[in-house]
Protein backbone atom coordinates (compact mmCIF):
# COMPACT_ATOMS: atom_id res chain seq x y z
CA UNK A 1 0.00 0.00 0.00
CA UNK A 2 1.52 3.68 -1.02
CA UNK A 3 1.58 6.26 1.43
CA UNK A 4 -0.14 9.58 1.67
CA UNK A 5 2.18 12.24 0.05
CA UNK A 6 2.11 15.00 2.61
CA UNK A 7 0.31 18.44 1.41
CA UNK A 8 2.74 20.50 1.31
CA UNK A 9 2.10 24.78 1.72
CA UNK A 10 5.74 26.63 0.74
CA UNK A 11 6.18 30.26 1.41
CA UNK A 12 8.98 31.54 -0.52
CA UNK A 13 10.46 35.15 0.68
CA UNK A 14 10.96 35.61 -3.61
CA UNK A 15 9.29 33.99 -6.43
CA UNK A 16 9.88 36.10 -9.62
CA UNK A 17 12.64 38.08 -8.89
CA UNK A 18 16.05 37.27 -9.84
CA UNK A 19 17.96 35.86 -7.10
CA UNK A 20 18.88 31.70 -5.87
CA UNK A 21 15.65 32.00 -3.19
CA UNK A 22 13.31 32.73 -6.12
CA UNK A 23 14.97 30.64 -8.67
CA UNK A 24 14.62 27.40 -6.49
CA UNK A 25 11.06 28.50 -6.31
CA UNK A 26 10.40 28.20 -9.22
CA UNK A 27 12.06 24.93 -9.92
CA UNK A 28 10.39 23.32 -6.71
CA UNK A 29 6.62 24.36 -7.76
CA UNK A 30 7.86 22.90 -11.69
CA UNK A 31 8.95 19.90 -9.92
CA UNK A 32 5.32 19.49 -7.52
CA UNK A 33 3.71 20.43 -11.40
CA UNK A 34 6.07 17.48 -13.15
CA UNK A 35 5.06 14.60 -10.29
CA UNK A 36 1.03 15.96 -9.55
CA UNK A 37 2.31 16.84 -6.00
CA UNK A 38 -0.69 18.68 -3.41
CA UNK A 39 1.30 21.61 -3.44
CA UNK A 40 0.27 25.44 -2.14
CA UNK A 41 2.72 28.35 -2.90
CA UNK A 42 1.93 31.15 -1.23
CA UNK A 43 3.83 34.27 -2.54
CA UNK A 44 4.24 38.11 -3.02
CA UNK A 45 3.57 39.22 -6.41
CA UNK A 46 2.17 41.80 -8.99
CA UNK A 47 -1.48 40.17 -9.50
CA UNK A 48 -4.37 41.07 -7.34
CA UNK A 49 -4.80 38.48 -5.06
CA UNK A 50 -4.86 35.78 -7.46
CA UNK A 51 -5.70 31.94 -6.78
CA UNK A 52 -5.14 29.54 -9.18
CA UNK A 53 -5.49 25.89 -9.16
CA UNK A 54 -3.78 23.32 -11.47
CA UNK A 55 -4.40 19.95 -10.85
CA UNK A 56 -2.74 19.25 -7.40
CA UNK A 57 -0.97 22.43 -7.72
CA UNK A 58 -2.34 25.60 -6.17
CA UNK A 59 -0.71 28.96 -5.87
CA UNK A 60 -1.48 32.23 -4.28
CA UNK A 61 -0.19 35.46 -5.52
CA UNK A 62 -0.50 38.60 -3.12
CA UNK A 63 0.26 42.15 -3.92
CA UNK A 64 2.33 44.52 -1.97
CA UNK A 65 0.93 47.57 -0.50
CA UNK A 66 1.79 51.28 -1.01
CA UNK A 67 3.76 50.34 2.71
CA UNK A 68 6.50 48.62 1.25
CA UNK A 69 10.21 49.98 0.38
CA UNK A 70 12.82 48.23 -1.64
CA UNK A 71 15.35 46.11 -0.40
CA UNK A 72 17.19 45.62 -3.33
CA UNK A 73 15.77 46.97 -7.19
CA UNK A 74 13.24 44.25 -7.28
CA UNK A 75 12.91 42.96 -4.05
CA UNK A 76 10.84 44.85 -1.67
CA UNK A 77 9.30 44.26 1.89
CA UNK A 78 5.31 45.02 2.75
CA UNK A 79 5.54 45.69 6.62
CA UNK A 80 1.32 45.59 6.07
CA UNK A 81 1.66 42.18 4.59
CA UNK A 82 -0.55 40.60 7.17
CA UNK A 83 -3.84 42.42 5.92
CA UNK A 84 -3.79 39.17 3.71
CA UNK A 85 -4.12 36.43 6.86
CA UNK A 86 -8.03 36.06 6.50
CA UNK A 87 -7.44 35.03 2.69
CA UNK A 88 -4.78 33.24 3.21
CA UNK A 89 -6.34 31.52 6.03
CA UNK A 90 -9.46 30.43 3.74
CA UNK A 91 -6.97 28.94 1.39
CA UNK A 92 -4.95 27.11 4.01
CA UNK A 93 -8.49 25.72 5.22
CA UNK A 94 -9.64 24.63 1.63
CA UNK A 95 -6.03 23.18 0.52
CA UNK A 96 -5.63 21.59 4.18
CA UNK A 97 -1.37 21.21 4.60
CA UNK A 98 0.24 18.93 6.39
CA UNK A 99 3.03 21.05 6.44
CA UNK A 100 4.29 24.64 6.00
CA UNK A 101 7.77 25.51 4.59
CA UNK A 102 9.14 29.09 4.64
CA UNK A 103 12.43 30.11 2.88
CA UNK A 104 14.11 32.75 5.52
CA UNK A 105 12.40 35.94 8.13
CA UNK A 106 10.58 37.99 5.02
CA UNK A 107 7.20 39.11 5.27
CA UNK A 108 5.87 36.57 3.65
CA UNK A 109 8.03 33.72 5.89
CA UNK A 110 7.33 35.06 9.22
CA UNK A 111 3.23 35.43 8.72
CA UNK A 112 3.85 31.49 7.35
CA UNK A 113 5.81 30.79 10.85
CA UNK A 114 3.00 32.25 12.60
CA UNK A 115 0.07 30.65 10.77
CA UNK A 116 2.00 27.26 11.19
CA UNK A 117 2.12 27.92 15.13
CA UNK A 118 -1.56 29.05 14.91
CA UNK A 119 -2.92 25.78 12.80
CA UNK A 120 -0.60 23.49 14.89
CA UNK A 121 1.01 22.31 11.49
CA UNK A 122 4.99 21.22 11.53
CA UNK A 123 7.34 23.79 10.08
CA UNK A 124 10.00 23.62 7.87
CA UNK A 125 12.42 26.05 7.12
CA UNK A 126 15.49 26.33 4.46
CA UNK A 127 18.28 29.04 4.61
CA UNK A 128 19.08 30.40 1.36
CA UNK A 129 21.06 33.65 2.37
CA UNK A 130 23.60 34.40 4.62
CA UNK A 131 21.51 37.50 5.85
CA UNK A 132 24.05 37.78 9.03
CA UNK A 133 27.31 38.47 6.51
CA UNK A 134 24.95 40.71 4.44
CA UNK A 135 23.74 42.65 7.54
CA UNK A 136 28.12 43.42 8.75
CA UNK A 137 28.59 44.33 4.74
CA UNK A 138 25.61 46.60 4.25
CA UNK A 139 27.01 48.34 7.32
CA UNK A 140 30.29 48.88 5.58
CA UNK A 141 29.61 52.74 5.03
CA UNK A 142 29.12 53.17 8.76
CA UNK A 143 32.26 50.82 9.97
CA UNK A 144 34.60 52.59 7.44
CA UNK A 145 34.66 55.94 9.60
CA UNK A 146 35.86 54.13 12.26
CA UNK A 147 39.35 53.25 13.46
CA UNK A 148 40.42 50.14 12.35
CA UNK A 149 40.69 47.88 15.93
CA UNK A 150 37.31 49.14 16.49
CA UNK A 151 35.77 48.88 12.71
CA UNK A 152 36.72 44.78 12.87
CA UNK A 153 35.04 44.80 16.54
CA UNK A 154 32.24 46.25 15.56
CA UNK A 155 31.31 44.57 12.14
CA UNK A 156 31.91 41.36 13.90
CA UNK A 157 29.12 42.39 16.60
CA UNK A 158 26.48 43.09 14.03
CA UNK A 159 27.67 40.04 11.95
CA UNK A 160 27.13 37.87 15.75
CA UNK A 161 24.36 39.87 16.53
CA UNK A 162 22.33 38.99 13.39
CA UNK A 163 23.20 35.49 13.40
CA UNK A 164 21.58 34.88 16.79
CA UNK A 165 18.70 36.90 15.62
CA UNK A 166 18.22 34.48 12.29
CA UNK A 167 18.72 31.57 14.42
CA UNK A 168 15.91 32.34 17.29
CA UNK A 169 13.67 32.46 13.98
CA UNK A 170 14.57 29.73 12.25
CA UNK A 171 14.79 27.53 15.78
CA UNK A 172 11.33 27.58 15.17
CA UNK A 173 10.69 25.13 12.30
CA UNK A 174 11.30 21.61 12.96
CA UNK A 175 13.45 20.52 10.24
CA UNK A 176 15.93 22.91 8.69
CA UNK A 177 17.50 22.93 5.06
CA UNK A 178 20.58 24.86 3.54
CA UNK A 179 22.36 24.06 0.24
CA UNK A 180 25.95 23.45 2.09
CA UNK A 181 26.92 21.48 4.68
CA UNK A 182 29.10 24.01 6.48
CA UNK A 183 25.73 25.65 7.06
CA UNK A 184 23.94 22.93 7.97
CA UNK A 185 26.31 22.60 10.98
CA UNK A 186 26.12 26.04 11.89
CA UNK A 187 22.19 25.27 11.67
CA UNK A 188 22.25 22.44 14.25
CA UNK A 189 24.69 24.29 16.47
CA UNK A 190 22.86 27.64 16.74
CA UNK A 191 19.27 25.98 16.48
CA UNK A 192 19.71 22.31 18.09
CA UNK A 193 17.24 21.73 15.19
CA UNK A 194 18.28 19.17 12.45
CA UNK A 195 19.24 20.37 9.19
CA UNK A 196 19.42 18.65 5.54
CA UNK A 197 21.32 19.15 2.69
CA UNK A 198 19.39 21.03 -0.11
CA UNK A 199 22.06 22.15 -3.12
CA UNK A 200 20.93 23.70 -5.90
CA UNK A 201 20.15 22.05 -9.39
CA UNK A 202 20.84 22.87 -13.12
CA UNK A 203 18.90 23.21 -16.32
CA UNK A 204 21.54 21.45 -18.42
CA UNK A 205 19.00 21.37 -21.40
CA UNK A 206 19.32 25.20 -20.97
CA UNK A 207 22.49 26.04 -19.71
CA UNK A 208 24.85 24.11 -22.49
CA UNK A 209 28.40 24.58 -24.47
CA UNK A 210 26.15 24.48 -27.79
CA UNK A 211 24.30 28.50 -26.99
CA UNK A 212 28.06 29.98 -28.02
CA UNK A 213 27.74 32.33 -30.53
CA UNK A 214 30.95 34.05 -30.83
CA UNK A 215 32.19 36.24 -34.25
CA UNK A 216 35.61 33.94 -35.21
CA UNK A 217 37.65 37.30 -35.23
CA UNK A 218 36.40 38.00 -31.96
CA UNK A 219 39.84 36.96 -30.25
CA UNK A 220 38.86 38.74 -26.70
CA UNK A 221 38.81 36.59 -23.81
CA UNK A 222 35.42 37.03 -22.11
CA UNK A 223 35.37 36.94 -18.26
CA UNK A 224 32.12 36.84 -17.14
CA UNK A 225 29.97 37.13 -13.90
CA UNK A 226 26.09 36.96 -13.55
CA UNK A 227 24.28 38.10 -10.25
CA UNK A 228 23.43 40.93 -7.82
CA UNK A 229 25.68 43.96 -8.48
CA UNK A 230 25.69 44.63 -4.82
CA UNK A 231 28.29 45.16 -2.36
CA UNK A 232 28.19 41.66 -0.93
CA UNK A 233 28.84 40.01 -3.79
CA UNK A 234 32.25 41.64 -3.54
CA UNK A 235 31.52 43.14 -7.17
CA UNK A 236 34.14 45.96 -6.30
CA UNK A 237 36.89 42.88 -7.08
CA UNK A 238 36.40 42.95 -11.14
CA UNK A 239 38.10 46.09 -11.13
CA UNK A 240 40.98 44.83 -9.16
CA UNK A 241 41.07 41.95 -11.48
CA UNK A 242 41.26 44.40 -14.73
CA UNK A 243 43.66 46.24 -13.14
CA UNK A 244 45.63 43.49 -12.25
CA UNK A 245 45.41 41.29 -15.55
CA UNK A 246 46.58 45.60 -17.53
CA UNK A 247 49.86 45.43 -14.97
CA UNK A 248 50.51 41.90 -16.04
CA UNK A 249 50.53 42.99 -20.02
CA UNK A 250 47.09 41.44 -20.69
CA UNK A 251 45.33 43.35 -23.06
CA UNK A 252 42.62 40.59 -24.87
CA UNK A 253 39.77 40.49 -22.73
CA UNK A 254 36.88 42.03 -21.38
CA UNK A 255 34.26 41.44 -19.16
CA UNK A 256 29.89 40.71 -19.62
CA UNK A 257 28.24 41.68 -16.13
CA UNK A 258 25.03 39.99 -16.28
CA UNK A 259 22.43 41.71 -13.40
CA UNK A 260 21.82 44.60 -11.82
CA UNK A 261 22.41 46.34 -8.25
CA UNK A 262 23.44 49.44 -6.21
CA UNK A 263 26.68 49.18 -7.48
CA UNK A 264 26.07 49.71 -11.14
CA UNK A 265 27.12 52.97 -11.80
CA UNK A 266 30.10 52.45 -9.84
CA UNK A 267 31.08 49.29 -11.98
CA UNK A 268 30.51 51.35 -15.03
CA UNK A 269 32.60 54.08 -14.21
CA UNK A 270 35.90 51.47 -13.13
CA UNK A 271 35.24 48.88 -15.37
CA UNK A 272 35.80 50.60 -19.05
CA UNK A 273 36.49 46.90 -20.79
CA UNK A 274 32.48 46.04 -19.66
CA UNK A 275 29.50 45.35 -21.31
CA UNK A 276 26.64 45.66 -19.13
CA UNK A 277 23.75 43.11 -20.11
CA UNK A 278 21.48 44.10 -17.70
CA UNK A 279 18.98 40.91 -16.56
CA UNK A 280 18.57 38.35 -18.46
CA UNK A 281 16.32 35.24 -18.58
CA UNK A 282 15.88 32.27 -20.51
CA UNK A 283 17.80 31.86 -23.83
CA UNK A 284 19.40 35.21 -23.82
CA UNK A 285 21.14 33.94 -20.45
CA UNK A 286 22.19 30.61 -21.65
CA UNK A 287 23.73 32.58 -24.91
CA UNK A 288 25.31 34.83 -22.68
CA UNK A 289 27.06 32.21 -20.29
CA UNK A 290 28.14 30.29 -23.28
CA UNK A 291 29.84 33.17 -24.67
CA UNK A 292 32.34 33.46 -21.69
CA UNK A 293 35.39 31.78 -21.45
CA UNK A 294 35.91 32.19 -17.73
CA UNK A 295 32.83 32.97 -15.40
CA UNK A 296 34.70 35.38 -12.30
CA UNK A 297 32.64 35.04 -8.83
CA UNK A 298 34.03 36.82 -6.40
CA UNK A 299 31.53 36.43 -3.59
CA UNK A 300 32.37 35.30 0.15
CA UNK A 301 28.53 35.12 1.09
CA UNK A 302 26.78 33.11 -1.27
CA UNK A 303 25.26 30.32 0.18
CA UNK A 304 25.33 27.97 -3.05
CA UNK A 305 25.83 30.13 -6.14
CA UNK A 306 23.17 28.79 -8.47
CA UNK A 307 25.16 30.78 -11.44
CA UNK A 308 28.24 29.34 -10.58
CA UNK A 309 26.66 25.81 -11.52
CA UNK A 310 24.56 27.31 -14.83
CA UNK A 311 28.45 28.79 -16.03
CA UNK A 312 29.80 25.28 -15.64
CA UNK A 313 26.96 23.76 -17.08
CA UNK A 314 27.76 26.19 -19.83
CA UNK A 315 31.09 24.42 -20.09
CA UNK A 316 33.16 27.79 -18.73
CA UNK A 317 35.53 26.80 -15.94
CA UNK A 318 34.95 29.36 -12.44
CA UNK A 319 37.24 31.11 -10.47
CA UNK A 320 35.37 31.65 -6.62
CA UNK A 321 36.70 32.46 -3.06
CA UNK A 322 36.96 29.91 -0.36
CA UNK A 323 33.78 31.36 1.20
CA UNK A 324 30.18 29.91 1.42
CA UNK A 325 29.04 27.36 -1.14
CA UNK A 326 30.84 28.26 -4.26
CA UNK A 327 33.99 26.05 -3.46
CA UNK A 328 31.76 22.97 -2.87
CA UNK A 329 30.81 22.81 -6.22
CA UNK A 330 34.31 23.72 -7.94
CA UNK A 331 36.91 21.51 -8.10
CA UNK A 332 40.36 22.99 -8.08
CA UNK A 333 42.15 22.71 -10.93
CA UNK A 334 39.71 20.91 -13.06
CA UNK A 335 36.39 22.26 -13.18
CA UNK A 336 38.14 25.86 -12.22
CA UNK A 337 40.14 27.64 -9.33
CA UNK A 338 39.41 28.48 -5.33
CA UNK A 339 41.44 31.44 -4.89
CA UNK A 340 41.43 34.13 -2.22
CA UNK A 341 40.84 37.70 -3.54
CA UNK A 342 44.57 38.57 -4.68
CA UNK A 343 44.69 35.59 -6.63
CA UNK A 344 42.11 36.10 -8.62
CA UNK A 345 43.89 37.73 -11.71
CA UNK A 346 46.91 35.56 -11.42
CA UNK A 347 44.38 32.62 -11.73
CA UNK A 348 42.20 34.01 -14.57
CA UNK A 349 46.04 34.21 -16.52
CA UNK A 350 46.92 30.62 -15.33
CA UNK A 351 44.05 29.60 -16.64
CA UNK A 352 43.48 31.57 -20.15
CA UNK A 353 47.22 31.44 -20.62
CA UNK A 354 47.42 27.70 -21.35
CA UNK A 355 44.73 27.14 -24.24
CA UNK A 356 44.93 23.27 -23.90
CA UNK A 357 44.78 23.14 -19.85
CA UNK A 358 41.68 25.54 -20.43
CA UNK A 359 39.59 23.43 -23.07
CA UNK A 360 39.83 20.44 -20.30
CA UNK A 361 38.87 22.65 -17.85
CA UNK A 362 35.57 23.89 -20.18
CA UNK A 363 35.03 19.28 -20.70
CA UNK A 364 35.27 18.88 -16.94
CA UNK A 365 32.75 21.84 -15.97
CA UNK A 366 29.97 20.76 -18.16
CA UNK A 367 30.63 16.81 -16.96
CA UNK A 368 30.31 18.05 -13.49
CA UNK A 369 27.00 20.47 -13.91
CA UNK A 370 25.43 17.21 -15.58
CA UNK A 371 25.72 15.03 -12.03
CA UNK A 372 23.41 17.80 -10.64
CA UNK A 373 19.61 17.70 -11.26
CA UNK A 374 16.58 19.31 -9.52
CA UNK A 375 14.65 16.46 -9.50
CA UNK A 376 16.75 14.95 -7.03
CA UNK A 377 17.36 17.59 -4.83
CA UNK A 378 13.55 17.74 -3.87
CA UNK A 379 13.22 13.94 -3.49
CA UNK A 380 15.62 15.30 -1.09
CA UNK A 381 13.40 17.52 0.70
CA UNK A 382 10.80 14.67 0.86
CA UNK A 383 12.71 12.13 2.24
CA UNK A 384 13.40 15.07 5.03
CA UNK A 385 9.47 15.52 5.35
CA UNK A 386 9.42 12.19 6.87
CA UNK A 387 10.70 13.84 10.36
CA UNK A 388 7.75 16.06 10.22
CA UNK A 389 4.56 13.69 8.34
CA UNK A 390 5.71 9.92 8.90
CA UNK A 391 2.89 9.05 6.57
CA UNK A 392 5.04 10.56 3.17
CA UNK A 393 7.69 8.24 2.05
CA UNK A 394 10.35 8.78 -0.83
CA UNK A 395 9.14 6.22 -2.71
CA UNK A 396 5.85 7.75 -2.88
CA UNK A 397 7.02 10.52 -4.87
CA UNK A 398 9.23 8.71 -7.15
CA UNK A 399 8.92 9.54 -10.73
Amino acid sequence: MTARIPRVAYFPDSFHEVNGVAHTSRHFEAFARRRNLPFLCVRAGDRAQAIMEDGNVWTLELPRGFLSFALEKDLRFDPAFLRHIPLIGEVLDRFQPDLLHITGPSEVGMLGAGLAHHLGLPLAASWHTNVHEYAARRSSWFLRLLPKRQSEATGQKIEDLAMAAAAKFYSVARVLFAPNPELCALLERTTGRPCHLMPRGVDANLFHPSKRKRRPEDRDHVLGFVGRLSVEKNVALLVRVQQELEQMGHRSFRFLIVGHGAEEDWLREHLPRAEFAGVLRGEALSEAYANMDLFVFPSHTDTFGNVVLEAQASGVPTIVTPDGGPPTIVRDKQTGRIVRDDGFAAAVAEVLGDPVKHAEMRLAARAHALTASWDSVFEGVYAAYETLAPAARQDAIAG
